[in-house]
C-alpha cells in the first residue's frame, strides 16, 4: 500500500500509522466506512495527526511571536524566571494553547467523517427511489443479481451515490467471489442504515429464491419507496414554510431596529457614544445600522442555502457544463455559466465609470453587480424555458415512439417516423440527429447506446438525463421492449408532474421575497419622508435640551447621513431577499436575477423620491 503513495504521506504513515489502532479512533474507523474517501483509514489518520502537529507548531509560533513584542510588565509570570521572556511566555502560553489547537485539529479530523457519511447517506436515499424503478424496469430482461448491480453502477451522474454504493458491492463481490457477501458488507457500511441497507438485504434474500422473487420485490419495493419520497417531501414543505415565516421576520426585524435605533437617538445621547473596535471608533449607533446590515445578508445567504438544499435531488437547477476556448463567447446568449464569464468585464467596466461619474462607493459596487447579475439572470432565464420546452416535447416523443414500438418497429425505425411526422419543437433538431445516428446500424447495441448518450447530451436537461438512459440501459439487458417503453412513458409523465408541482410549490417563496422587500422598501421611504424631517427639526431646536428633562442630542439626527444609512440596510435587505426569492424559483442564476432587480429597484425609488 505504502508504496503507491507519495513522499509526504510515506513519511506520516510511518509516523501516525499506529495511532489508527487506539480504542479512541473506533468511532472513527465506522464512520470512515459509511464514507467514500479514496485513502485508507490508517492514511486519513495519519494525515490528520500530521496536521495537527503542524496547527501545534503554528499555534505556539504565534504566542511566541505575541510574547516578544509584549511589554514585561504585561507578561504573564509573576515570579523571576531563569528564562528569557520568549521562552517564558512560550512555555506557559504556548505549549498548553498549541496542544488545544493540536486537539481540535485531530477532533475535526473524526467529525469531518462523521458529516461526509451523512452527506452520502442524504444522497443515496435521494437516488435509491429511482434506482430501484430503473431495476424494476431491467428484471424484464434479466434477474442477475451482477447485471442488475453493473447497471446502475455505470450511471453515477443519474443514482449518484447509490450507483456508487452498488459499484462497492460489485467490487467486494469481485474479490470475495461472492455477491451475497458483497451485499451484507455495503449493507454493513453504509451510512443509510434505513433504507438502502435494509433494501440490500432483502434483495439477497429474494435473490435466494428466485428470479421471479427478485422481480415482485423490486415492483414492490418501487412503490414503497415511491410513498417514503413523497413523505420526505411533504416534511420537507413543512419546514420551508417554517423557513419563510422566519425569513419574514428576520428581515424586516433588523429595518425596523434600525428606524427605532434613528429615533431614539434624539432622546437617548447615549447611542452615539463612540466605542473602539478592531476597524476603529465607531457609535453605538453606527454598529446597530452596519450590524444590521450583515445580519440580513447573512440571513438571506443561508435562506437560500436552506431552500436549495431541500430540493429535491433531480429537480435542482441544472447547471449545463462550461464551454471551451472560443466556445464560451458562442454560447455567451445561451449559457449562463458561460456568460458569467463574458459579462465580468464588461460589468468592471461600468462600476469604473460609475466610480468616475462620482458615485459614492457602495452605490459604485451596487450598481456593478446589477450589471453583471442582471444579463446572467436573463441569460439563465432564457435557457431555462429552452429547457421547460424540451422537458414538454420529450413526453410527446416518447409517448409516439412507444406507440411505433408496440407495433412492432424496431426501435431506430420508430425514432425515424416521429423525426419525419412529429412536430416537436424545439426537440426536432436532436430527434433528427437521434434518427440519424441509428439509422447507422439498428442491431449494434453499442451503436445504440451511443445514440442515446448522444442525444441526452444535445438535449442537456435533467429530465432527459433521468429517462431516456432507463430505456437503453433497459434494452441493452434483454428487457421486452413493450415493458421497458411503458415504464419509460410512466417515468417520463411521473417526473414531469413532479417538476411542475414542485415549481408551483416554490412561486410562493418566490412571492415571500418580493414581497418582503417591497415592505422594507416601502417602510424605509415613509419614514424617511414623514417622520425623519420633524425629528431633525426636534433635534435642533436648542433650547428645548433640557424641556421636561429630557436630554435631547441636537446632532442626533443629520438627515443626510441618516438617509444613506437607511439606503445601505434596505439594499442589504433586496440582496437577501433576492437570493431567497431566486434560489426558490431555480437556483443560483435566477438568484442572481431577482437580487439584481430588486437593488436596481431601490436605487430608482430612493433616487426618484430625491433620498440619494
Amino acid at each position: 500500500m505504502t508504496a503507491t503513495l507519495g513522499v509526504l504521506d510515506r513519511a506520516l504513515y510511518a509516523l501516525f500509522a499506529r495511532q489508527a489502532d487506539h480504542t479512541r479512533h473506533e468511532t472513527d474507523r465506522k464512520r470512515y466506512r459509511a464514507t467514500h474517501i479514496d485513502a485508507s483509514f490508517d492514511v486519513y489518520l495519519a494525515r490528520v495527526y500530521g496536521a495537527s502537529w503542524l496547527a501545534f507548531a503554528a499555534v505556539a509560533a504565534l504566542a511566541v511571536a505575541v510574547g516578544a513584542v509584549l511589554p514585561s510588565a504585561v507578561a504573564p509570570v509573576t515570579d523571576p524566571s531563569p528564562l528569557a521572556p520568549t521562552f517564558t511566555v512560550a512555555a506557559v502560553l504556548g505549549v498548553p494553547l498549541g496542544f488545544a489547537a493540536k486537539r481540535a485539529t485531530v477532533w475535526t479530523g473524526g467529525h469531518y467523517l462523521g458529516w461526509r457519511a451523512r452527506v452520502r447517506r442524504s444522497d443515496i436515499e435521494g437516488t435509491l427511489p429511482g434506482a430501484v424503478r430503473y431495476l424494476s424496469v431491467l428484471a424484464s430482461g434479466t434477474t442477475d443479481e451482477r447485471e442488475l448491480l453493473s447497471r446502475v453502477a455505470e450511471r453515477p451522474e443519474a443514482y449518484g451515490e447509490t450507483a456508487l454504493a452498488f459499484r462497492d458491492v460489485l467490487n467486494t463481490a469481485e474479490l470475495t467471489g461472492s455477491v451475497d457477501r458483497g451485499l451484507r458488507v455495503v449493507a454493513r457500511d453504509t451510512p443509510s442504515r434505513e433504507v438502502l441497507a435494509p433494501f440490500l438485504l432483502k434483495l439477497r434474500e429474494h435473490a435466494a429464491q428466485g428470479p421471479d422473487a427478485v422481480a415482485q420485490y423490486l415492483e414492490l419495493e418501487s412503490r414503497m419507496l415511491a410513498n417514503r419520497r413523497e413523505r420526505t417531501r411533504e416534511r420537507a414543505t413543512g419546514f420551508l414554510e417554517l423557513v419563510a415565516e422566519l425569513f419574514i421576520v428576520l428581515l424586516v426585524l433588523p429595518a425596523l431596529l434600525v428606524i427605532v435605533a434613528t429615533v431614539l437617538s434624539v432622546l437617548a445621547p447615549g447611542l452615539g457614544k463612540e466605542v473602539a473596535t478592531p476597524l476603529g471608533a465607531a457609535t453605538v449607533r453606527e454598529l446597530l445600522v452596519f450590524g444590521s446590515g450583515v445580519f440580513v445578508l447573512v440571513v438571506g445567504a443561508l435562506a437560500a442555502w436552506l431552500v436549495e438544499s431541500m430540493r429535491p435531488r433531480g429537480f435542482s437547477w441544472h447547471g449545463h457544463a462550461r464551454s471551451s476556448g472560443l466556445g464560451i463567447v458562442a454560447n455567451a446568449a445561451r449559457n449562463p455559466a458561460d456568460a458569467a464569464l463574458v459579462l465580468a468585464l464588461p460589468a468592471a467596466g461600468v462600476a469604473a465609470l460609475l466610480w468616475d461619474y462620482g458615485l459614492r462607493p457602495a452605490n459604485v459596487a451596487l450598481l456593478g453587480y446589477v450589471a453583471f447579475a442582471v444579463p446572467v439572470g436573463l441569460v439563465a432565464t432564457r435557457r431555462a424555458r429552452l429547457d421547460d420546452a424540451k422537458d414538454r416535447e420529450i413526453q410527446d416523443f416518447v409517448h409516439a415512439v412507444s406507440g411505433h414500438v408496440s407495433l412492432g418497429r424496431p426501435f431506430g425505425d420508430a425514432v425515424e417516423r416521429v423525426a419525419e411526422d412529429v412536430d416537436l419543437g424545439p426537440l426536432n433538431p436532436d430527434v433528427a440527429d437521434l434518427a440519424f445516428n441509428l439509422s447507422v446500424t439498428t442491431h449494434d447495441e453499442d451503436v445504440r447506446a451511443a445514440a442515446l448518450r448522444r442525444f441526452v447530451d444535445r438535449v442537456d436537461t435533467q429530465l432527459a438525463a433521468q429517462t431516456v438512459g432507463l430505456v437503453s440501459g433497459a434494452l441493452d439487458a434483454g428487457s421486452d421492449a413493450d415493458a421497458a417503453f411503458e415504464a419509460l412513458q410512466a417515468e417520463v409523465g411521473r417526473l414531469y408532474h413532479e417538476k411542475r408541482a414542485l415549481r408551483s410549490r416554490l412561486l410562493v417563496y418566490v412571492a415571500v421575497g418580493w414581497t418582503t422587500a417591497l415592505l422594507v422598501i416601502g417602510i424605509t421611504v415613509a419614514v424617511n419622508l414623514a417622520v425623519l424631517d420633524s425629528f431633525a427639526q426636534l433635534s435642533s431646536v436648542s433650547n428645548a435640551a433640557n424641556a421636561g428633562g429630557l436630554a435631547i442630542d441636537p446632532s442626533a439626527v443629520n438627515l443626510e447621513r441618516d438617509r444613506y444609512r437607511f439606503y445601505l440596510v434596505t439594499q442589504a435587505t433586496m440582496l437577501a431577499c433576492g437570493w431567497f426569492a431566486g434560489a426558490a424559483s431555480r437556483g443560483k442564476y435566477d438568484a442572481l436575477l431577482h437580487s439584481g432587480l430588486l437593488v436596481a429597484s431601490a436605487y430608482l425609488v430612493f433616487r426618484g423620491v430625491g433620498l440619494l
